[in-house]
């Protein structure tokens, strides 16, 4: 089991959940479509040779984003984080993929 975490622009929560939901993540049990996620900032600087979907090359970008976490299954989290960086609108979005442990007796 991974946990999947990424941040995504306000406008492009809904799209981006949906792309990695529809992907097989965020199953624990009988239930599907489940995450959490919070409301924040993130901020970046563009450097020379970048394409921002935001801001301008050089400039300090501030942006409201949400963090979402979901777990993932084994075999489906490579599919899960193709669906999520094919669907999210930044050039290098941030995310984090986390094996976890199984802790179960």
């Amino acid at each position: 089991m991974y946990k999947l975490v990424f941040y995504v622009p306000i406008d492009y929560l809904e799209t981006v959940k949906k792309a990695v939901f529809d992907s097989g993540a965020g199953r624990i049990g009988d239930y599907e479509h489940c995450c959490w996620q919070v409301r924040g900032s993130g901020q970046f600087r563009p450097m020379a040779g970048s394409k921002p979907f935001v801001g301008k090359v050089n400039e300090l970008e501030v942006v409201e984003e949400f963090r979402v976490e979901m777990v993932c299954e084994d075999a489906l989290i490579r599919n899960a984080l193709q669906a999520m960086l094919s669907a999210h609108p930044y050039e290098e979005p941030a995310y984090d993929v986390w094996q976890l442990a199984d802790v179960k007796s």
